[in-house]
């Protein structure tokens, strides 16, 4: 039998050990971060990810099983720069009191058409960035699991940093003046100024707005002076005004981008790696 002292001493650091043991509540915002988390978090949480694969933050609607998750979350991960500009009004309406991480906190974003570009993640310099935030503030939120993270980081840091080597290996045979590429949307200009390659787009940062006729007359008549010959729609996107492009400048559709959303798994961009990878053969081939 326990004596009363051991007894006591149990009884004070019972939860504790509760608290110990129980897997952190994570909610991350989007498919990419919530990769980025289950990474970093080594295997002590599954984060409840928001917006998943294949779906558009951009037009994201809460749903009540999200506004429960976000209420009941330790944790909300978030990209920031603007990219879920409806998240302060869900965490008030949710009243999430627990710690945010802002994964791109630290990282001078780049400005276009006069807003902030918040696609930061298509850099995977900037990624590692993300990466070490993630460590941070899943260490405050969690110290006993201080090494799982460090470590977690650590192998995933490495892997980053070779990812990062053969995206630039991948480009290097490529004369630049052949490295131009029409996607649907604005999202890849952190990946363009990276690895030297530009994108031209018929929307602008976000997918919920449509271009004006002349803006399309315009784009149109710089795919034909400049030849580009590569044209990719997006896994977020439907792809009309894309198609439209094709049918009038000849220029055939190369495959499909993965650019603010992950496949679902068992696709061909599941993982952020893997998305990566999967991006760049695709561009790369098209341009040869």
């Amino acid at each position: 039998m326990l004596s009363r002292r051991h007894a006591i001493a149990l009884a004070v650091l019972s939860p504790v050990i509760a608290r110990a043991a129980t897997p952190l509540k994570v909610v991350a915002s989007f498919s990419i971060l919530g990769d980025l988390v289950r990474e970093v978090g080594g295997g002590r949480m599954k984060p409840v990810v928001l917006v998943g694969p294949d779906q558009d933050t951009h037009v994201y609607q809460p749903k009540p099983s999200d506004l429960r998750a976000v209420a009941a979350a330790d944790v909300l991960v978030t990209n920031g720069l603007g990219f879920e500009g409806w998240m302060d009004r869900m965490a008030g309406a949710a009243g999430f009191k627990g710690r945010r991480i802002v994964a791109s906190a630290g990282i001078t974003p780049m400005a276009e058409d006069g807003g902030t570009d918040p696609h930061a993640f298509q850099n995977v310099r900037h990624v590692m960035r993300y990466v070490a935030n993630l460590r941070d503030g899943l260490t405050a939120a969690d110290p006993t699991g201080a090494d799982t993270y460090r470590n977690a980081a650590a192998n995933y840091l490495d892997r980053l940093t070779r990812l990062d080597a053969a995206i630039r290996a991948a480009w290097a045979p490529i004369p630049r003046n052949r490295r131009r590429i029409i996607t649907s949307h604005d999202a890849l200009s952190y990946y363009g100024a990276e690895y030297g390659v530009t994108f031209l787009a018929p929307q602008g940062l976000s997918t919920d707005s449509e271009p004006s006729a002349r803006q399309l007359r315009g784009l149109i008549e710089q795919i034909r002076a400049q030849q580009v010959t590569a044209l990719f729609v997006e896994n977020i996107s439907n792809g009309a005004i894309l198609r439209q492009i094709a049918r009038e400048t000849g220029v055939k559709i190369g495959g499909t981008l993965f650019s603010d959303a992950l496949s679902p798994p068992g696709g061909p961009a599941a993982t952020y790696l893997v998305m990566m990878q999967h991006n760049t053969t695709a561009m790369v081939a098209a341009v040869r």
